[in-house]
């Protein structure tokens, strides 16, 4: 049998939650920011002036494969010098390689981002049917509870203890969700953090 105190203190949390907020769809503490710019990571050469990243094997192969996560970033300088050794003393080729690789791994972890913010706002959305839905659960449990009692029945009629699992499960279900949603919401600006990181990196190698 849920208490009156924690039907209280949950209501009271989904309430929180249900706040205006500038995007309801977006749950994260960490400001939205909608898209970015390669602009916002780089101040070396022209990225359109250096070509399609897409068309320099070398460049795409070495982009993919120091945006990916599994990469770590004390990899990235060796494989920078690896790359930008094969144009010996040609300084123009080097720098406009280097920046296709650049624009390869914002084009990479982007579209990685834009996909987990899309994910967050979706989750978001689930999250905000399930408060509605625990909401409405918990008036349920207050109405069956001030009804006026029939006999002397001692055991709780059974479609209120129905209603008190079912509430019980989807209350944890809620916060175990909770949960998660703020480690994911971490991860976009790891992203651009990684990206920062590696556009120096390239930038130093110009």
């Amino acid at each position: 049998m849920i208490r009156t105190s924690a039907l209280i203190l949950l209501l009271s949390a989904t309430a929180a939650a249900a706040q205006p907020r500038p995007d309801p769809d977006w749950p994260c503490v960490q400001r939205k920011v909608e898209t970015l710019s390669p602009g916002q990571f780089w101040t070396g050469p022209d990225i359109a002036a250096a070509g399609e990243w897409g068309s320099d094997n070398d460049a795409a192969v070495l982009a993919q494969k120091i945006a990916s996560r599994r990469t770590e970033l004390s990899q990235v300088d060796p494989l920078l010098n690896e790359f930008a050794g094969k144009f010996g003393s040609d300084k123009d080729a080097k720098d406009k390689a280097l920046t296709r690789v650049y624009a390869g791994v914002f084009e990479v972890l982007n579209g990685e981002r834009n996909k987990i913010m899309s994910g967050i706002t979706r989750y978001a959305q689930g999250q905000r049917r399930m408060a509605e839905r625990i909401r409405d659960e918990a008036d349920k449990i207050s109405q069956i509870k001030d009804a006026p009692s029939k006999g002397d029945e001692t055991e709780l009629p059974k479609d209120q203890t129905d209603l008190e699992t079912k509430f019980a499960w989807d209350r944890r279900i809620f916060q175990e969700r909770s949960q998660s949603l703020t480690y994911v919401c971490e991860v976009p600006q790891i992203l651009e953090q990684r990206l920062g990181e590696i556009g120096k990196r390239i930038q130093a190698h110009l």
